[in-house]
């Protein structure tokens, strides 16, 4: 092990694409605008399915500067987080890395299922029939079959030979991936890591899953008011694609290059809830034990938070769980606290949310204000914090809370904060 333990963790970097936006400017502007990307889904005719709405990314894999071979390899996950990984290190202004102390650590829930049901139909015939030959299947199965491809091709893109991590924990993946990102810098493992998460999960296969557990809206004829967090009328998420990624650095050695820092990555912690696959206990424990434990890891106090970037999910228990959890673990300041959701304008993109949103939580210290929670016109008495309705608002932010829950009881919480000498 390299250096010393316990060192501090900067983000210099980050690239994002995201539902109504393409970068990490376009993405502050539909925020701040509080505007939604929702929209009927046209990847696929949805009207067979219950949920018919989504967020969508529009991506152009050579209009971003993919090149025709490695659109033929990559799988639209695995384009949309290269792309970003590049934009971040650009972002970042390193003009050289050690490849042997350059790691990545990469988020997904369900990795290249556009391209696996894109070759089922192709094998199936549209499903008539089951015959399989290898003549058949693309020389690129392989990489879609194997998550951790994903993680390969940033590397490469990277030019990083340290150690790679793949992290599949469903919907804190995008939490989770950056958390361990800095855990390698903490420890002094590598000096620099590309951390983040991508998900494209669109595709008639993932559409009728959430269907079956009734987890997605039925808000069909209004797809711009489809997701309601924390509003007592709302009845599920939104689905949506979308990838961030981010350059971790060493503290000290990005302040001694002159480095733009976003923000330190205080504290992280995950937790389990050993309960239900898609059941959440109503107090919220598990969630704010991780929150506490981020806490003590950045060594701030609950009533430093400035602002709290929530899951909201905007299924009723979700948003109900998360509430609990913010006032068991903040106490009155819960209260005091300006808490969003930006699922309601960019949809729940599974694994790579939780890094859209740690991209979010970045740009509103970067502008001092806080994204609106989108569509809550409509309160909840079970949901009774300050959720920053429909406006954007002004607001002191150096110290910021996000957090992630997802099926299995996952419960993560990070804690960033402006870079103090």
């Amino acid at each position: 092990m390299h250096g010393r333990l316990n060192r501090r963790v900067a983000i210099t970097g980050m690239g994002v694409r995201a539902p109504g936006s393409l970068g990490k400017d376009a993405f502050w502007e539909l925020l701040s605008a509080g505007r939604t990307a929702t929209r009927r889904i046209t990847f696929f005719d949805p009207s067979p399915y219950r949920s018919q709405v989504a967020a969508e990314v529009d991506f152009d894999a050579t209009s971003e500067g993919l090149s025709p071979r490695e659109i033929r390899r990559m799988d639209r996950a695995t384009q949309f987080a290269v792309v970003c990984a590049r934009e971040a290190l650009s972002d970042s202004g390193l003009a050289g890395i050690s490849p042997h102390r350059t790691g990545i650590s990469l988020g997904s829930a369900v990795a290249a299922a556009t391209s696996l049901e894109r070759e089922y139909l192709v094998l199936s015939d549209s499903g008539k029939r089951w015959t399989m030959s290898p003549d058949q299947l693309t020389p690129q199965m392989f990489d879609y079959m194997v998550p951790s491809v994903m993680a390969a091709e940033v590397a490469w893109a990277a030019g990083a030979e340290g150690p790679v991590a793949m992290v599949s924990d469903g919907c804190t993946s995008g939490l989770d991936s950056v958390g361990h990102g800095a855990a390698l810098i903490r420890e002094g493992s590598a000096d620099v890591v590309v951390a983040g998460a991508a998900d494209t999960p669109i595709t008639p296969i993932v559409v009728a899953s959430f269907d079956a557990i009734r987890a997605t809206t039925t808000y069909n004829d209004v797809p711009d008011q489809a997701s309601r967090p924390f509003d007592g009328t709302r009845n599920g998420f939104v689905l949506a694609e979308g990838a961030a990624m981010f350059v971790l650095e060493e503290l000290t050695a990005a302040r001694r290059r002159g480095a733009h820092i976003y923000a330190e990555v205080g504290g992280f912690a995950t937790r389990c809830n050993a309960y239900h696959m898609t059941g959440l206990k109503t107090d919220g424990r598990e969630m704010a034990e991780a929150i506490r434990v981020a806490l003590d890891q950045a060594r701030v106090n609950g009533d430093a938070v400035d602002y709290i970037n929530a899951h909201g999910s905007g299924t009723k228990q979700n948003d109900r769980h998360e509430t609990a959890a913010f006032k068991r673990s903040l106490g009155e300041h819960a209260y005091r606290t300006p808490v969003s959701s930006i699922k309601s304008m960019v949809g729940h993109s599974l694994g790579a949310i939780g890094s859209v949103e740690i991209a979010a939580s970045l740009l509103a210290m970067e502008n001092q204000a806080v994204p609106p929670t989108a569509n809550l016109r409509s309160a909840d008495p079970e949901c009774d914090l300050d959720y920053v309705p429909v406006q954007a608002r002004e607001h002191h932010v150096d110290t910021v809370l996000t957090v992630g829950s997802g099926f299995g009881g996952f419960q993560s919480a990070m804690v960033l904060t402006r870079a103090a000498a």
